[in-house]
């Protein structure tokens, strides 16, 4: 409650996408709470437990406050920021002097998506230094989804998305809104989005394994994992042959439909069901009632990204709405426009690369510069040119998200110089030869990045950081700059700033120093809700931006009709035949099922797959006792016939075994997930410097999974983390 001596900020949440409103409590310096903004256009008064809880990551005890630099015993020292920038600036400019940027790289974790500044000049500062190793937990996560954009859009950054407020009917595959709160589309108040669809008449079908939260809310089809592409070549196997198609928007909008019409061909739904199961007649009546619906889109998210053909996958479900003639019209699927114009701009500047450049290990393609992480391990242990010997890690750990942490965790040891910025002694940066004390998104000023455009609603919020940042923690975008003067470096002269020359001159002209802030404040006047610095009357600027701290609806809908501008191929149209999906195509038709991906092993019958939690997220959230209360642990869950099949039962342990690795989890039995399949829940196993994580009972669920690189996938260098093959065995 708020005291005499007490004051209120507004913000919002940065944990993940819908960035839901928040009031923040603040006495003498130090928060005391965080509630939902009741005035926040969009999230209304709603924010998820993590939002509310952060309250507790913030004032954490264990949260890293000062530099720290291990020692010769391997335990963490406190040093001065001199210390440590000086010595990591000297470290990495001998690698970079003898080897150049085939010798430094970064890895990026998912907290970095929300901060803008950090993204920024992190990228920069690689950018400069030449690297070419350059990873994220993308390829955990959305890689595909972003290759599959480039391939049908020629834009890795264009993301299209659900027009939730107009639509008659959702098909989703692989996503759990009521849990994940929406990811690749920002509706704050997603799980009232899909209400308001039945309410008016609609449908909401949910294609998952498990019957996801959002599933027992709405229609529920269970598919077997990993079977995504089959499912949805043969809704367009009928819809192609039944007449459904819409020849006019085909005809509009896209070329090279002849590659999908000849491949669908091949997967009638009587051959599928088999491989997916789902009935034959089911996949029938849903591909007429998508096809014949007013208005329908289809959605997928990590579910859908994270199989064996995750890339293909994307690029049929919006094939899925395109030749329906749901793409780019209401109630469909639309396309994203920016009010920040950042991605825009990326694009024109030929920065958003697919394949202008491929690993060493592996030879995967770069999807906008960046490679895959399971293969980092590699990267560092493989001698020769272009060996990694020296790694920067901000706000990630790799160890407890890339498939196979523990051969990571001893390439780790093998580099001459490990850096992280975190909250947290983590899992990874236990490592570490320095961890720098990050700030919290209530500690910095912040605009709305990454996915944002996303948006049903346009809208836009701005917030200025409602903390000073606790003990000697600083920005990130700050430490990346210092560290490039002290190695004699420019992150703003020319290179990856090149499209900004003429408003970079301007500034000099003024004698105003680039920071991310000017940096994203003249990209918003120069946006398409901005004031074109003074040219449009009521458009946007920082002092109209600070005129709104709740944030401002720009639009009461996306906008449609869009299509030619935003795509960046010839003619604007869609390209639906490109050489890498007849490619993948040909491998899904003549993939031999020798590597248990369809259950029939008998060595390791069941397929595993991953499920989000509420009160988790990925990995850093585990020393909250909110939302650690009661007695919580990770838990696979388990069909009951399985179960007894193994021996094992409800509150009991079971051990789970791949071709890769074992581990041993409690045990939920329920028939949530169907004969066949097992799901367990990712980022547990803690050993870091966190004392709740630690006591927490869990287990690194992707030593299941494989970082050899002919387990990944081959379009995007996806990991494999749904419909891994296991089986189940009781615990001795």
């Amino acid at each position: 409650m708020p005291t005499a001596t007490s004051t209120e900020a507004v913000t919002y949440c940065r944990i993940c996408e819908p960035l839901c409103g928040l009031i923040a409590t603040v006495d003498h310096g130090r928060l005391v709470s965080l509630r939902p903004d009741a005035d926040h256009p969009l999230s209304k008064g709603t924010a998820c437990p993590k939002g509310i809880a952060f309250t507790e990551i913030q004032n954490d005890p264990d949260r890293v406050l000062h530099p720290l630099r291990r020692t010769a015993e391997g335990e963490f020292e406190q040093v001065s920021w001199d210390e440590a920038l000086t010595d990591i600036a000297a470290r990495l400019k001998q690698a970079w002097d003898e080897d150049g940027g085939s010798a430094v790289g970064h890895y990026l974790g998912n907290p970095s998506a929300f901060s803008y500044s950090a993204a920024l000049w992190s990228g920069l500062f690689l950018k400069r230094l030449g690297s070419v190793h350059q990873y994220t937990t993308g390829s955990q996560d959305i890689n595909s989804r972003f290759v599959a954009s480039k391939l049908l859009y020629g834009a890795a950054t264009q993301m299209p998305f659900p027009d939730l407020p107009r639509t008659d009917f959702v098909l989703m595959l692989g996503a759990n809104p009521h849990v994940s709160h929406g990811s690749a589309v920002r509706a704050p108040r997603i799980k009232h989005e899909l209400s308001a669809i039945t309410a008016r008449g609609g449908r909401v079908v949910v294609v998952d394994p498990r019957r996801t939260e959002t599933a027992k809310a709405h229609e529920h089809v269970r598919v077997r994992p990993d079977s995504d592409a089959w499912l949805l070549l043969s809704l367009l196997h009928v819809v192609f042959t039944e007449g459904l198609t819409d020849e006019a928007a085909i005809a509009a909008q896209s070329t090279g439909v002849d590659l999908l019409r000849d491949a669908a061909l091949g997967f009638p739904p009587e051959e599928t069901a088999a491989r997916t199961g789902v009935d034959a007649d089911v996949v029938r009546q849903l591909a007429r009632d998508f096809a014949t619906a007013p208005r329908a889109t289809a959605y997928g998210r990590t579910g859908a990204c994270l199989g064996r053909h995750g890339t293909l996958v994307s690029f049929l479900i919006d094939v899925l709405s395109l030749v329906t003639g749901n793409l780019d019209r209401p109630g469909g699927t639309v396309f994203s426009q920016g009010v920040i114009p950042l991605e825009e701009l990326a694009e024109k500047a030929g920065a958003m690369t697919y394949g202008a450049s491929h690993s060493r290990v592996g030879g995967f393609p770069d999807v906008m510069g960046i490679f895959p992480s399971g293969i980092m391990a590699e990267e560092i242990t493989r001698t020769g040119h272009g060996r990694l010997r020296a790694l920067i890690v901000t706000a990630g750990n790799p160890v407890l998200t890339v498939p196979d942490g523990e051969r990571l965790v001893a390439a780790l040891q093998e580099l001459d110089l490990l850096v992280s910025f975190d909250l947290y002694v983590n899992e990874t940066n236990r490592y570490a030869d320095y961890v720098l004390p990050a700030v919290t998104f209530l500690e910095r000023e912040d605009f709305p990045f990454a996915l944002t455009a996303a948006s049903p609603r346009p809208f836009f919020q701005a917030t200025e950081a409602v903390l000073e940042p606790y003990g000697e923690a600083r920005p990130e975008w700050e430490v990346f700059e210092e560290l490039a003067h002290r190695m004699g470096l420019s992150l703003t002269a020319g290179g990856p700033l090149s499209a900004l020359n003429r408003p970079l001159l301007a500034l000099e002209r003024r004698g105003l120093r680039l920071t991310p802030r000017r940096l994203m404040t003249m990209l918003l006047r120069t946006g398409p809700y901005g004031d074109r610095f003074g040219l449009r009357r009521g458009g946007l600027n920082a002092k109209t931006a600070r005129k709104h701290p709740h944030g401002v609806v720009l639009g009461e809908h996306a906008a449609t009709g869009i299509l030619a501008d935003v795509v960046r191929l010839p003619g604007g149209k869609v390209c639906l035949d490109p050489p890498e999906i007849a490619e993948e195509l040909a491998r899904l038709g003549n993939r031999h099922r020798t590597d248990g991906a369809d259950g029939s092993d008998p060595d390791f019958p069941i397929l595993l797959i991953g499920l989000r939690e509420i009160r988790s997220q990925n990995s850093w959230m585990h020393n909250s006792p909110t939302l650690m209360k009661g007695a919580r642990r990770q838990s696979a869950r388990i069909h009951p016939e399985d179960a007894a099949a193994a021996g094992v039962v409800d509150g009991g342990a079971v051990r789970i075994v791949s071709r890769h690795g074992a581990i041993e989890v409690a045990v939920t039995v329920t028939d949530d997930v169907g004969p066949g399949t097992v799901a367990v829940p990712h980022g547990w196993g803690h050993r870091g410097g966190w004392q709740l994580a630690n006591a927490s009972e869990g287990t690194n669920v992707n030593q299941l999974m494989s970082s050899d690189t002919a387990d990944l996938e081959v379009l995007a260098g996806m990991t494999l983390l749904n419909g891994v093959a296991v089986r189940l065995e009781a615990c001795p």
